[in-house]
Protein backbone atom coordinates (compact mmCIF):
# COMPACT_ATOMS: atom_id res chain seq x y z
CA UNK A 1 0.00 0.00 0.00
CA UNK A 2 1.71 3.29 -0.84
CA UNK A 3 1.99 6.26 1.68
CA UNK A 4 0.21 9.19 1.39
CA UNK A 5 1.86 12.45 0.80
CA UNK A 6 0.36 13.78 4.15
CA UNK A 7 1.52 10.68 6.01
CA UNK A 8 5.25 11.21 4.08
CA UNK A 9 5.42 15.11 4.98
CA UNK A 10 4.69 14.00 8.50
CA UNK A 11 7.59 11.54 9.08
CA UNK A 12 10.19 13.82 7.09
CA UNK A 13 9.08 16.61 9.66
CA UNK A 14 10.01 14.48 12.45
CA UNK A 15 13.41 13.44 10.64
CA UNK A 16 13.84 17.39 10.42
CA UNK A 17 13.88 17.23 14.31
CA UNK A 18 16.46 14.58 14.07
CA UNK A 19 19.05 16.90 11.49
CA UNK A 20 18.73 20.14 12.90
CA UNK A 21 18.82 19.94 16.60
CA UNK A 22 19.19 23.51 18.26
CA UNK A 23 18.62 22.01 22.01
CA UNK A 24 20.84 19.71 21.77
CA UNK A 25 24.78 19.35 20.52
CA UNK A 26 25.77 17.99 17.23
CA UNK A 27 26.66 13.89 17.65
CA UNK A 28 27.44 13.05 14.29
CA UNK A 29 30.08 13.82 12.25
CA UNK A 30 28.09 13.27 8.67
CA UNK A 31 26.30 16.57 10.40
CA UNK A 32 29.52 18.18 11.91
CA UNK A 33 30.61 21.03 9.57
CA UNK A 34 33.75 23.11 9.77
CA UNK A 35 36.19 23.59 12.48
CA UNK A 36 39.19 22.22 10.07
CA UNK A 37 41.55 23.64 11.46
CA UNK A 38 40.63 23.86 15.17
CA UNK A 39 40.16 19.73 14.31
CA UNK A 40 43.75 19.79 12.79
CA UNK A 41 45.24 21.19 15.46
CA UNK A 42 44.48 18.95 18.19
CA UNK A 43 44.72 16.04 16.22
CA UNK A 44 48.26 17.40 16.73
CA UNK A 45 48.12 17.18 19.95
CA UNK A 46 47.07 13.87 20.11
CA UNK A 47 50.18 12.71 18.10
CA UNK A 48 52.74 14.30 20.22
CA UNK A 49 53.22 12.82 23.65
CA UNK A 50 53.36 15.81 26.38
CA UNK A 51 51.29 17.68 24.23
CA UNK A 52 47.48 18.95 26.23
CA UNK A 53 45.06 20.91 24.82
CA UNK A 54 42.58 23.94 25.75
CA UNK A 55 39.58 24.52 23.56
CA UNK A 56 37.94 27.84 24.76
CA UNK A 57 35.25 30.35 22.85
CA UNK A 58 32.10 32.11 23.59
CA UNK A 59 29.10 30.10 24.64
CA UNK A 60 27.25 28.93 21.53
CA UNK A 61 29.31 28.44 19.21
CA UNK A 62 29.68 24.37 18.99
CA UNK A 63 32.45 23.44 21.22
CA UNK A 64 30.68 20.44 22.74
CA UNK A 65 29.37 19.71 19.64
CA UNK A 66 33.15 19.48 18.35
CA UNK A 67 34.05 17.65 21.33
CA UNK A 68 31.45 15.12 20.54
CA UNK A 69 32.46 13.97 17.16
CA UNK A 70 36.19 14.22 17.63
CA UNK A 71 36.74 10.82 18.54
CA UNK A 72 35.20 9.55 14.41
CA UNK A 73 38.21 12.17 13.35
CA UNK A 74 41.31 9.96 15.34
CA UNK A 75 42.06 7.39 12.96
CA UNK A 76 44.62 6.05 14.68
CA UNK A 77 46.32 2.46 14.39
CA UNK A 78 46.63 1.72 18.08
CA UNK A 79 43.89 1.03 20.35
CA UNK A 80 42.15 4.50 21.83
CA UNK A 81 40.37 4.79 25.00
CA UNK A 82 38.24 8.10 24.53
CA UNK A 83 35.57 9.60 26.78
CA UNK A 84 34.17 12.97 27.21
CA UNK A 85 31.99 14.18 31.04
CA UNK A 86 30.54 17.57 31.88
CA UNK A 87 32.02 19.01 34.26
CA UNK A 88 28.67 20.69 36.93
CA UNK A 89 29.19 23.10 40.10
CA UNK A 90 28.93 20.65 42.70
CA UNK A 91 32.30 18.99 41.41
CA UNK A 92 36.17 19.25 42.37
CA UNK A 93 39.12 17.82 41.20
CA UNK A 94 38.26 14.53 42.96
CA UNK A 95 34.68 13.79 41.55
CA UNK A 96 35.51 15.13 38.23
CA UNK A 97 38.34 12.45 37.93
CA UNK A 98 36.25 10.07 39.09
CA UNK A 99 33.47 10.74 36.46
CA UNK A 100 36.74 10.42 33.47
CA UNK A 101 37.50 6.64 34.80
CA UNK A 102 34.14 5.60 35.93
CA UNK A 103 33.56 5.76 32.11
CA UNK A 104 36.20 3.13 31.21
CA UNK A 105 36.15 0.06 31.48
CA UNK A 106 38.94 -2.18 32.33
CA UNK A 107 39.20 -6.07 30.81
CA UNK A 108 41.43 -8.77 32.15
CA UNK A 109 42.14 -12.27 31.81
CA UNK A 110 41.58 -14.53 34.27
CA UNK A 111 42.71 -18.25 34.46
CA UNK A 112 40.25 -20.53 33.80
CA UNK A 113 38.93 -23.44 36.05
CA UNK A 114 38.35 -26.95 35.33
CA UNK A 115 39.78 -29.19 32.71
CA UNK A 116 39.01 -26.97 29.87
CA UNK A 117 40.67 -24.30 31.44
CA UNK A 118 39.34 -22.02 29.30
CA UNK A 119 40.13 -18.31 29.96
CA UNK A 120 37.89 -16.25 31.70
CA UNK A 121 37.62 -12.44 30.95
CA UNK A 122 36.91 -9.74 34.33
CA UNK A 123 35.51 -6.47 33.45
CA UNK A 124 36.16 -3.30 36.26
CA UNK A 125 35.93 0.03 35.98
CA UNK A 126 39.22 2.37 35.79
CA UNK A 127 38.56 4.36 38.87
CA UNK A 128 39.62 1.24 41.23
CA UNK A 129 43.28 2.44 39.58
CA UNK A 130 42.44 5.65 41.71
CA UNK A 131 42.41 4.11 44.85
CA UNK A 132 40.24 4.88 47.65
CA UNK A 133 41.41 8.44 48.60
CA UNK A 134 40.96 11.39 47.01
CA UNK A 135 42.45 12.11 43.71
CA UNK A 136 45.74 14.15 43.29
CA UNK A 137 48.02 14.81 40.26
CA UNK A 138 50.53 12.36 41.44
CA UNK A 139 47.62 9.55 41.75
CA UNK A 140 45.66 10.25 37.89
CA UNK A 141 48.98 10.21 36.63
CA UNK A 142 49.65 7.03 38.08
CA UNK A 143 46.47 6.28 37.04
CA UNK A 144 46.37 6.88 33.47
CA UNK A 145 50.47 5.68 33.41
CA UNK A 146 49.09 2.41 33.95
CA UNK A 147 46.31 2.80 31.39
CA UNK A 148 48.10 3.87 28.70
CA UNK A 149 50.00 0.47 29.01
CA UNK A 150 47.01 -0.83 27.19
CA UNK A 151 45.57 2.42 25.44
CA UNK A 152 45.72 5.32 23.89
CA UNK A 153 43.74 7.88 26.76
CA UNK A 154 42.37 10.65 25.35
CA UNK A 155 40.33 12.73 28.10
CA UNK A 156 37.98 15.45 27.25
CA UNK A 157 36.90 17.80 30.00
CA UNK A 158 33.73 19.19 28.73
CA UNK A 159 32.53 23.04 30.62
CA UNK A 160 35.51 22.73 32.60
CA UNK A 161 34.92 26.84 33.49
CA UNK A 162 32.01 24.84 35.97
CA UNK A 163 34.77 24.14 38.24
CA UNK A 164 36.22 26.49 40.91
CA UNK A 165 39.74 27.99 41.18
CA UNK A 166 41.11 25.21 43.46
CA UNK A 167 40.34 22.33 40.98
CA UNK A 168 41.32 24.06 37.64
CA UNK A 169 44.65 24.97 39.27
CA UNK A 170 44.78 21.10 40.31
CA UNK A 171 44.46 20.42 36.67
CA UNK A 172 46.90 22.67 35.77
CA UNK A 173 49.42 20.91 37.80
CA UNK A 174 48.21 17.57 36.54
CA UNK A 175 48.66 18.53 33.08
CA UNK A 176 52.60 19.52 33.79
CA UNK A 177 53.13 16.54 35.71
CA UNK A 178 51.80 14.33 32.82
CA UNK A 179 54.09 16.53 30.22
CA UNK A 180 57.20 16.02 32.48
CA UNK A 181 56.71 12.28 32.98
CA UNK A 182 55.98 12.04 29.31
CA UNK A 183 52.80 9.80 29.95
CA UNK A 184 51.49 8.90 26.42
CA UNK A 185 47.60 10.38 27.38
CA UNK A 186 45.92 13.76 26.17
CA UNK A 187 43.49 15.75 28.21
CA UNK A 188 41.27 18.38 26.26
CA UNK A 189 39.67 20.32 28.35
CA UNK A 190 37.23 22.70 27.18
CA UNK A 191 35.67 25.81 28.42
CA UNK A 192 33.49 29.24 28.18
CA UNK A 193 36.22 32.28 28.21
CA UNK A 194 37.59 34.91 26.05
CA UNK A 195 41.30 33.72 27.02
CA UNK A 196 43.34 30.93 28.73
CA UNK A 197 43.83 33.03 31.88
CA UNK A 198 40.31 32.71 32.39
CA UNK A 199 39.78 29.27 32.83
CA UNK A 200 43.36 28.59 34.23
CA UNK A 201 45.08 31.17 36.71
CA UNK A 202 48.02 28.95 36.40
CA UNK A 203 48.44 29.06 32.39
CA UNK A 204 51.98 30.58 32.26
CA UNK A 205 53.69 27.04 34.39
CA UNK A 206 51.71 24.95 31.85
CA UNK A 207 52.21 27.21 28.19
CA UNK A 208 54.83 24.84 27.14
CA UNK A 209 52.69 21.63 27.89
CA UNK A 210 48.72 22.76 27.02
CA UNK A 211 48.05 23.80 23.40
CA UNK A 212 45.34 27.02 23.14
CA UNK A 213 42.95 26.36 20.62
CA UNK A 214 40.39 29.19 20.69
CA UNK A 215 36.60 28.34 18.88
CA UNK A 216 35.67 31.90 16.76
CA UNK A 217 32.08 32.11 15.72
CA UNK A 218 31.30 30.13 12.73
CA UNK A 219 31.85 31.71 9.10
CA UNK A 220 29.40 32.08 6.69
CA UNK A 221 31.01 29.36 4.73
CA UNK A 222 30.78 26.77 7.69
CA UNK A 223 27.12 28.15 8.79
CA UNK A 224 26.19 27.13 5.05
CA UNK A 225 27.79 23.84 5.06
CA UNK A 226 25.58 22.99 8.30
CA UNK A 227 22.47 24.10 5.87
CA UNK A 228 23.72 22.30 3.09
CA UNK A 229 24.65 18.95 5.23
CA UNK A 230 21.29 18.87 6.64
CA UNK A 231 19.11 19.60 3.32
CA UNK A 232 21.23 16.77 2.09
CA UNK A 233 20.32 14.25 4.89
CA UNK A 234 16.54 15.43 4.02
CA UNK A 235 16.56 15.33 0.19
CA UNK A 236 15.53 19.21 0.67
CA UNK A 237 16.97 21.93 -0.44
CA UNK A 238 17.38 26.01 0.52
CA UNK A 239 17.05 29.03 -2.18
CA UNK A 240 20.33 30.51 -2.42
CA UNK A 241 18.47 34.07 -0.18
CA UNK A 242 16.53 31.64 2.41
CA UNK A 243 20.11 30.18 3.11
CA UNK A 244 21.53 33.39 2.71
CA UNK A 245 19.15 34.48 5.51
CA UNK A 246 19.50 32.15 7.86
CA UNK A 247 23.53 32.35 7.73
CA UNK A 248 22.76 36.24 8.48
CA UNK A 249 21.22 36.00 11.25
CA UNK A 250 22.74 33.35 12.67
CA UNK A 251 26.19 35.66 13.41
CA UNK A 252 28.08 32.54 13.59
CA UNK A 253 26.31 30.81 16.46
CA UNK A 254 25.53 27.47 15.38
CA UNK A 255 22.40 27.17 17.48
CA UNK A 256 20.50 29.47 15.31
CA UNK A 257 21.42 27.87 12.44
CA UNK A 258 19.74 24.77 13.88
CA UNK A 259 17.05 26.76 15.24
CA UNK A 260 15.78 28.29 12.15
CA UNK A 261 16.70 25.53 9.78
CA UNK A 262 14.30 23.41 11.53
CA UNK A 263 11.30 25.65 11.59
CA UNK A 264 11.61 26.50 8.18
CA UNK A 265 12.27 23.14 6.55
CA UNK A 266 8.88 22.65 8.29
CA UNK A 267 7.14 25.31 7.18
CA UNK A 268 7.97 24.09 3.93
CA UNK A 269 6.46 20.84 4.35
CA UNK A 270 3.72 22.30 6.00
CA UNK A 271 2.96 23.59 2.36
CA UNK A 272 4.14 20.87 0.79
CA UNK A 273 7.06 22.21 -0.70
CA UNK A 274 10.98 20.68 -0.77
CA UNK A 275 11.93 23.84 -1.09
CA UNK A 276 12.91 26.43 1.34
CA UNK A 277 12.01 29.50 0.66
CA UNK A 278 12.21 33.23 2.28
CA UNK A 279 8.14 32.57 3.60
CA UNK A 280 9.62 29.50 5.40
CA UNK A 281 12.09 31.72 7.11
CA UNK A 282 10.07 34.35 7.84
CA UNK A 283 7.78 31.81 9.18
CA UNK A 284 11.08 30.28 11.19
CA UNK A 285 12.32 33.69 12.47
CA UNK A 286 8.59 34.28 14.23
CA UNK A 287 8.61 30.73 15.50
CA UNK A 288 12.03 31.24 16.88
CA UNK A 289 11.13 34.42 18.89
CA UNK A 290 7.97 32.96 20.63
CA UNK A 291 10.24 30.37 21.54
CA UNK A 292 12.98 31.13 22.81
CA UNK A 293 14.33 30.83 26.01
CA UNK A 294 12.37 33.25 28.81
CA UNK A 295 15.50 34.31 30.04
CA UNK A 296 16.33 35.56 26.67
CA UNK A 297 12.91 37.03 26.43
CA UNK A 298 13.27 38.67 29.66
CA UNK A 299 16.83 40.15 28.98
CA UNK A 300 15.31 41.77 26.16
CA UNK A 301 12.22 42.98 27.76
CA UNK A 302 14.04 44.38 30.49
CA UNK A 303 17.03 46.23 28.67
CA UNK A 304 14.50 48.19 26.07
CA UNK A 305 12.08 49.13 28.49
CA UNK A 306 11.00 53.10 29.28
CA UNK A 307 7.89 54.78 29.90
CA UNK A 308 8.50 57.27 27.04
CA UNK A 309 7.25 55.72 23.47
CA UNK A 310 9.75 57.76 21.91
CA UNK A 311 12.65 56.14 23.44
CA UNK A 312 15.47 54.93 21.66
CA UNK A 313 16.46 51.98 23.77
CA UNK A 314 15.36 48.95 21.10
CA UNK A 315 16.62 51.13 18.38
CA UNK A 316 20.00 51.54 20.04
CA UNK A 317 19.88 47.53 21.53
CA UNK A 318 19.12 46.68 17.36
CA UNK A 319 21.35 48.70 16.48
CA UNK A 320 24.02 47.46 18.68
CA UNK A 321 23.41 43.40 17.67
CA UNK A 322 23.81 44.22 13.77
CA UNK A 323 27.35 46.38 14.22
CA UNK A 324 30.36 45.32 12.95
CA UNK A 325 32.41 43.36 15.46
CA UNK A 326 35.77 42.17 15.97
CA UNK A 327 36.94 38.52 15.86
CA UNK A 328 35.88 38.22 19.77
CA UNK A 329 32.63 40.17 19.25
CA UNK A 330 33.50 43.61 20.50
CA UNK A 331 32.15 46.84 18.58
CA UNK A 332 32.75 50.31 19.16
CA UNK A 333 30.31 52.86 19.48
CA UNK A 334 31.11 54.68 15.91
CA UNK A 335 30.06 50.92 14.47
CA UNK A 336 26.92 51.63 16.28
CA UNK A 337 26.07 55.06 14.04
CA UNK A 338 25.57 52.91 10.47
CA UNK A 339 22.73 50.53 11.44
CA UNK A 340 21.24 53.15 13.79
CA UNK A 341 21.23 55.52 11.44
CA UNK A 342 19.39 52.62 8.58
CA UNK A 343 17.12 51.69 11.42
CA UNK A 344 16.02 55.25 12.09
CA UNK A 345 16.26 57.08 9.01
CA UNK A 346 17.86 59.63 11.22
CA UNK A 347 21.25 60.56 11.54
CA UNK A 348 23.15 60.44 15.22
CA UNK A 349 25.74 61.58 16.40
CA UNK A 350 27.70 59.34 19.53
CA UNK A 351 26.16 61.47 21.93
CA UNK A 352 22.69 61.45 21.26
CA UNK A 353 23.11 57.63 22.43
CA UNK A 354 26.46 56.88 24.21
CA UNK A 355 24.04 57.15 27.50
CA UNK A 356 22.23 54.19 26.14
CA UNK A 357 24.94 52.22 25.94
CA UNK A 358 25.98 52.59 29.45
CA UNK A 359 22.91 52.27 30.97
CA UNK A 360 23.07 48.70 28.70
CA UNK A 361 26.52 47.98 30.87
CA UNK A 362 24.32 49.19 33.95
CA UNK A 363 22.32 46.94 36.20
CA UNK A 364 19.29 49.08 35.74
CA UNK A 365 19.18 47.22 32.22
CA UNK A 366 20.83 43.95 33.26
CA UNK A 367 23.46 44.46 32.25
CA UNK A 368 22.83 43.01 28.85
CA UNK A 369 26.46 44.69 27.31
CA UNK A 370 29.97 44.27 28.80
CA UNK A 371 32.12 47.45 28.72
CA UNK A 372 35.78 46.78 28.12
CA UNK A 373 38.34 49.55 27.35
CA UNK A 374 39.29 53.05 28.16
CA UNK A 375 37.76 56.31 27.75
CA UNK A 376 37.01 57.21 24.47
CA UNK A 377 38.67 53.26 23.73
CA UNK A 378 35.56 51.27 24.96
CA UNK A 379 34.52 48.27 23.09
CA UNK A 380 30.88 46.95 23.83
CA UNK A 381 30.08 43.26 23.54
CA UNK A 382 26.85 41.28 24.37
CA UNK A 383 27.27 39.72 27.52
CA UNK A 384 25.22 36.46 26.54
CA UNK A 385 26.52 35.60 23.00
CA UNK A 386 22.28 34.11 22.17
CA UNK A 387 20.50 37.66 23.07
CA UNK A 388 22.23 39.41 19.65
CA UNK A 389 20.74 37.10 17.11
CA UNK A 390 17.26 37.60 19.14
CA UNK A 391 17.36 40.95 19.07
CA UNK A 392 17.86 41.02 15.14
CA UNK A 393 15.25 38.46 14.42
CA UNK A 394 12.88 40.90 16.85
CA UNK A 395 13.41 43.89 14.51
CA UNK A 396 13.35 41.91 11.46
CA UNK A 397 10.12 40.30 12.65
CA UNK A 398 9.00 43.98 13.68
CA UNK A 399 9.94 45.24 9.94
CA UNK A 400 12.24 47.83 11.52
CA UNK A 401 15.11 46.47 9.43
CA UNK A 402 14.92 45.88 5.44
CA UNK A 403 14.65 42.61 4.41
CA UNK A 404 17.46 43.44 1.76
CA UNK A 405 19.76 44.00 5.13
CA UNK A 406 19.95 40.16 5.50
CA UNK A 407 21.43 39.73 1.76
Amino acid sequence: MATSPKKSSQDLSIQVGRVFTPTSPIDERSLFAGREEQVRLILDVINQKGQHAILYGERGVGKTSLANVLSSFWGLANRIVATRINCDATDDYNSAWRKVFDQIALTSEQPGLGFTREPRFKVASAADLLGPSPATPASVRSALTKLATQALPILIIDEFDRLGQEPRRAFADTIKTLSDSAVNATIILVGVADSVEQLIHEHQSVERALVQIRMPRMSKAEIGAIIANGAARLKMSFSSVAGGRIAKLSQGLPHYTHLLALHACRAALDKQSMTVDTDAVKTAINKAISGAQQSIRTAYEYAVRSPRKDNLFSDVLLACAMAETNELGYFAAQDVRPPLQDITGRRYEIPSFAQHLNEFCDSKRGPILHKDGTRRLFRYRFINPLLQPFVVMRGVDADRIKESALD
